[in-house]
């Protein structure tokens, strides 16, 4: 993984608004059956215009548009025309039970299309949520977005992927964060603004190798002339291969073209470090963010096996002794909202963060919920969501 694109430029690009999914003739197929039901009642007996309030019990980040896309496209392949009275733009901050939207329309044609919206709605309104608290907490860090294998499908790779270019251009506005500059697919790669997606090697390749700069060799030759990011945890010599990498691509290095990636498992600390050592390390680079109470997690991400931020600023000291301080950093694993605050306060040096831990961890929080709260111009909403009525 680096800023390095990959060659298919051949291939065609998949974007959620080019081909809704669900089309219109297949909504029957996958909305509630009892959804289903209330249109064929609704329609034998009369249909009345009502107005949706869509609301989430949770802050997020408004994240719209691909659902907002798909419901005016089935909408019009259906012959009607919603109307929607957003209340927020695209990147903004919305509270909890707060109404994000409302939307009107013939009750017959509405009823069915609710579970596909709501289910494209909440989960990038959460995913946005996080990437902006990662971004923002890390705002001199670039991240890329590697969320591709934790999605269940590519409608929700595709979902999660805009998600992130949302909540990253809002820690570009407030904070001026680097954000989110690319993302490891070519289908999504356009909502970072790139004709492709980003990457170099998996551990698989150096395995295959069976040596790290023999894989960095391999990668060099088949790609002369790009930037490169070699993994350097794989036979757990995170300092001795990142040297022997460096050593090996001297000009690489001196240009600002040679980055090493840490993904070290949890199961073991970075080469060189226990827990004392650790200790150390934080005391010479980042003595504040040892002094305070923390709890186990968070000691775990300072000082800890695995991607530490003591991890971190070990392989910086290294790489800065041996002359070759333009060698950029990049980590992965597990950094999530919170083990973006923890290396934010120990100042890890990070110059790249590839994560798709921008995903909603607890699913639940991710329900959007829409509730009728007009019948025919008549307000009228179920006890106790009153609040969702216009003012």
């Amino acid at each position: 993984m680096d800023l390095t694109t990959a060659d298919s430029a051949s291939e065609p690009t998949y974007r959620g608004a080019d081909r809704p999914w669900p089309p219109a003739e297949a909504v029957g197929q996958w909305t509630d059956v009892y959804f289903k039901r209330t249109r064929t009642i609704v329609e034998r007996h009369g249909d009345v215009p009502v107005t949706y309030a869509v609301f989430m019990r949770r802050p997020v980040v408004f994240a719209p548009r691909l659902a907002l896309d798909w419901l005016r496209s089935v909408a019009e392949a259906r012959g009607f025309v919603p109307d929607v009275e957003v209340r927020y733009r695209e990147g903004q901050w919305v509270g909890a039970g707060e109404p994000m939207m409302w939307i009107s329309g013939p009750f017959a044609q509405l009823a069915e299309l609710e579970t596909l919206f709501l289910m494209k709605l909440g989960p990038c309104c959460v995913a946005a949520h996080n990437a902006f608290v990662m971004s923002a907490g890390l705002p001199r860090s670039a991240f890329l977005a590697m969320d591709a294998r934790h999605c269940a499908g590519t409608e929700m790779a595709d979902l999660m992927a805009y998600a992130a270019s949302v909540g990253s251009e809002r820690a570009k506005r407030k904070v001026g964060a680097i954000g989110f500059i690319g993302n490891a697919t070519d289908a999504t790669a356009h909502y970072f603004g790139q004709p492709q997606g980003f990457g170099t090697m998996p551990h698989a390749l150096i395995g295959y190798a069976g040596s790290t700069v023999k894989a960095a060799e391999l990668y060099h030759d088949t790609f002369p002339g790009e930037a490169m990011t070699v993994l350097v945890d794989y036979f757990g010599r995170e300092v001795s291969d990142t040297l022997a990498v460096c050593r090996r691509f001297p000009d690489l290095a001196a240009a600002g073209k040679l980055s090493v990636r840490l993904d070290t498992p949890g199961g073991r600390f970075v080469e060189g470090l226990d827990p004392p050592q650790s200790y150390a390390v934080l005391e010479r680079r980042a003595p504040d963010s040892i002094r305070g109470y923390r709890d186990e997690t968070e000691l775990r991400y300072l000082i800890g096996a695995g991607v530490s931020a003591a991890g971190l600023h070990w392989v910086r000291e290294n790489l800065d002794q041996a002359g070759f301080d333009r060698v950029r950093i990049v980590a992965s694993s597990g950094f999530s909202p919170a083990k973006c605050r923890v290396m934010a306060d120990a100042q890890a040096p990070i110059d790249v963060v590839g994560t798709g831990s921008f995903l909603p961890e607890h699913w639940g929080e991710t329900y959007a919920t829409a509730d009728i709260v007009a019948y025919n111009g008549v307000a009228r909403v179920k006890m106790g969501r009153e609040f969702l009525l216009k003012r």
